[in-house]
């Protein structure tokens, strides 16, 4: 063991190491991969790299990057390292840690970088990242080379022989691939690339302050906790925004800022380069920030402080708002508004939005500020509306009735819509569409990290996909991979994105 363990280096270790190979006439070839279950595939590649030169290094996808699926990596990053290490033709092992190679390729300027042959046409990966790769090794005077080996799939593997999903979901993911569900999933998620979306609705600044809990206060029956740092994000609409932008190429905001603590600057450098922001400005108030406090070794989050003015919007800002609205929701191919029900979204507008939108569709948020008073029920028509279980029984007045039943005899005629979904959290979602009913999704998701947000992503990835035309039980699993994604990340360090969710249904369905 410890004789793997010392062929486990990180980065900073092997520079001079390396320099030194390299000085002395020694050719340094780079390989990398997830390695989750090391297979004959994987042998025959690592030894056509090695014959490439003198030294192999191997780089193996830490953890973060490497969750594909629920389940997933089944090996821990360690365990995969020590299992790559144990191959004798492999001289050392570095543990990835981001989600791709060109920052250890530029540390450790290999002469040749060996990737298999499904990356020979860069067109077909999904990420974009082997042409930065391949720039970055060239830079370097290195070169690449593509093996053309025997291919397994470690997924394939993985789903057919390991238990790593319930029963339920391998049943109906088995369904789905025996239905040509992959294929069909990853046209949808292409097929709406050339959308033109417009975004309304609150921006929300996510305002993460870590603490770590000391004790009970001697004097207070209050808890005492040791400040240990902080993060702050553009949230709400903006998140919603950078989702969509991920799978569409075209994506224009409209939000309200404060006058007061307006985080422009954030919000500003949040957006991804394919958004145009229009950002009014609510006079006399701050851009809405939900501070929480959260034990920091978890990610458990303590309590929370709003920061905002929920009243309605003044007349003359309410006024610019609708003039946008009017001149141009009817130029987009998709309205998608994400009403928290902090005071942007006034009965005018909503009406503006119901009768000039193309296609509408609405999330409509009950939160600890307006419970009770930002019901979907606001919205007399949609084209699509997703909520939560909780806002599903809310808008209908009922408890305890069954919520495949609210939706297609008490939801559906509330508001004029005909394509519902509702999210269940861990369990999935419910499906509605006029034609054909309910269905019930399972989740894909294994273990949270952060719940904040997964609705917002569900909603946002699933709007386009049900604006063209697709049957709601797929947009319905496609929305259930994109909350699967969020919940792994803290806060909004990261944007789920097309990569994310074609490799996640790839992943599940081969």
């Amino acid at each position: 063991m410890d004789f793997l363990e010392n062929k486990i280096k990180t980065v900073e270790a092997l520079v001079s190491v390396l320099a030194g190979e390299q000085a002395a006439g020694r050719t340094v070839v780079m390989a990398g991969g997830v390695f989750d279950l090391f297979h004959y595939g994987h042998m025959k590649h690592l030894q056509t790299a090695k014959r490439k030169g003198d030294i192999l290094v191997v780089l193996v996808t830490c953890d973060v990057y490497a969750g594909k699926a629920p389940g997933r990596p089944v090996f821990s990053e360690h365990m995969r390292a020590e299992m790559v290490a144990a191959q004798g033709i492999i001289d050392w092992v570095v543990i990835n840690p981001h989600p791709g190679a060109e920052q250890i390729i530029e540390a450790l300027k290999p002469d040749v970088y060996v990737k298999g042959s499904e990356y020979a046409n860069p067109e077909d990966d999904i990420t974009g990242r082997i042409v930065t790769e391949r720039d970055s090794v060239e830079k370097h005077g290195g070169r690449i080379v593509f093996t053309e080996e025997v291919t397994f799939s470690s997924s394939n593997l993985i789903n057919q022989n390991l238990r790593v999903f319930d029963p339920s979901l391998k049943e109906y993911l088995h369904d789905l691939r025996q239905d040509g569900g992959l294929e069909r999933v990853l046209n949808l998620i292409e097929g709406v690339r050339d959308y033109r979306i417009l975004v309304v609705g609150d921006t929300i600044i996510d305002d993460y302050v870590y603490a770590n809990p000391m004790g009970k206060s001697p004097k207070e029956n209050i808890i005492a906790t040791r400040y240990e740092g902080g993060e702050m994000f553009a949230g709400g609409v903006i998140a919603v925004a950078n989702a969509l932008a991920s799978i569409c190429e075209s994506v224009d905001v409209v939000t309200i800022l404060g006058a007061v603590d307006s985080h422009r600057e954030l919000v500003e450098a949040s957006i991804k380069e394919n958004i145009t922001l229009t950002a009014l400005e609510r006079p006399s108030a701050p851009t809405t920030r939900k501070q929480r406090f959260i034990e920091s070794a978890y990610v458990k989050k303590l309590f929370e402080v709003y920061f905002m003015d929920d009243s309605p919007l003044p007349p003359e800002v309410e006024t610019q708002l609708n003039d946008i609205i009017s001149k141009r929701a009817a130029d987009y191919d998709l309205v998608v508004v994400t009403d928290f029900g902090h005071g942007m979204l006034c009965p005018s507008t909503i009406a503006l939005l119901v009768e000039k939108a193309k296609f509408l569709a609405v999330n409509a948020q009950s939160n600890s500020a307006n419970l009770g008073y930002n019901l979907i029920t606001r919205y007399p028509r949609a084209d699509y509306v997703c909520i939560d279980t909780h806002e599903a029984r809310l808008a209908v007045g009922d408890k305890f009735k069954e919520v495949a039943d609210i939706i297609s005899e008490d939801l559906s005629r509330k508001i004029d819509c005909d394509r519902i979904m509702v999210t269940l959290g861990m369990e999935g979602c419910i499906t509605f569409e006029k034609d054909s009913g309910t269905h019930e999704i399972p989740a894909v998701a294994g273990s949270p990290i952060d719940t904040v947000g997964a609705g917002d992503a569900f909603f946002a990835i699933t709007a386009p996909i049900v604006a063209s035309g697709a049957a709601m039980k797929d947009a319905g699993f496609i929305g259930n991979i994109a909350g699967g994604l969020k919940i792994n990340i803290v806060g909004h360090r990261l944007t789920i994105g097309k990569a994310g969710l074609v490799k996640t249904a790839t992943a599940l369905l081969k």
